[in-house]
C-alpha cells in the first residue's frame, strides 16, 4: 500500500471517528443537560418541604436584575407554587464574608417566614468559617421560622453585638456577614412581596 494511500485511510477513520465521537454527543446532550437539571434542582430546592409546591421552581426564576441591599446583593430567585398559588420564594443572596464573596440561597415562605438557608459558595477560612457550608447545617438551622419583625431589627446581630443569635465559633465576621445577609433578604421579601408572589402582606 502506496503512502498516500495509507494517508487516505487515515484521514477517513479519523473522519468517522470524529462524525460517531460527534453523534454520541449529540445523542446524549439532552440527557446529560436533564441529569444536571435534577441535581441543580436536588441542591436548590432541598430547603422547600417536599409537600409545600406542585411546579418546577427553577423554570420560574424572579427577575431582581442584582437588588444591591444594605449588607447584601440579590442574584436572582425562584418562585414556588402549589395548585397555582405561590407557596414560596427563593432568593440567591451574595455577601462579603472574612475571605471573599459568600453566596446564600434564602428560602422564605409566603408569610414572610424563613424556611432555610444554605451556603451555595463560599472561600472561608477552612475549619472555621468554612463549615458554613456544611449540609445540614445546624447554626443556619437557628433561622427556621424567624422573619423580618420576628426577631426585632436590633435582635438581627450576634450576641456579642446585643443581638439574638450565636456565631459559628472563631468565625465572627463570617456570622454577621450571614446574619445579616439572612435580615436583608427578610426585609426586601417584606417590601416586595407584591413583586415577588403577588400579594400584600396579611
Amino acid at each position: 500500500m502506496s503512502r498516500a494511500s495509507s494517508v487516505v485511510i487515515l484521514v477517513i477513520l479519523a473522519g468517522v471517528g470524529l462524525g460517531a465521537t460527534y453523534l454520541v454527543q449529540h445523542a446524549s446532550a439532552p440527557r446529560i443537560a436533564a441529569e444536571q437539571r435534577q441535581i441543580d434542582s436536588r441542591n436548590l430546592l432541598d430547603l422547600l418541604p417536599t409537600d409545600s409546591y406542585d411546579n418546577q421552581p427553577l423554570e420560574q426564576p424572579l427577575t431582581l436584575e442584582n437588588s444591591a441591599l444594605a449588607n447584601s446583593t440579590l442574584l436572582g430567585g425562584y418562585r414556588a407554587t402549589k395548585a397555582g398559588q405561590p407557596s414560596a420564594v427563593l432568593l440567591r443572596s451574595q455577601t462579603l464574608g472574612y475571605a471573599g464573596a459568600i453566596d446564600l440561597l434564602i428560602a422564605i415562605d409566603a408569610n414572610g417566614k424563613l424556611l432555610g438557608v444554605k451556603t451555595l459558595k463560599q472561600s472561608e477560612t477552612p475549619g472555621l468559617g468554612a463549615r458554613i457550608a456544611d449540609w445540614p447545617n445546624t447554626w443556619l438551622q437557628v433561622f427556621a421560622g424567624k422573619s423580618r419583625t420576628e426577631p426585632a431589627d436590633n435582635g438581627w446581630a450576634l450576641k456579642k453585638d446585643q443581638g439574638q443569635f450565636d456565631q459559628i465559633a472563631g468565625a465572627t465576621i463570617t456570622s454577621r456577614a450571614v446574619i445579616n445577609a439572612i435580615h436583608d433578604a427578610l426585609r426586601y421579601f417584606d417590601e416586595h412581596r407584591q413583586q415577588l408572589i403577588g400579594s400584600s402582606p396579611p
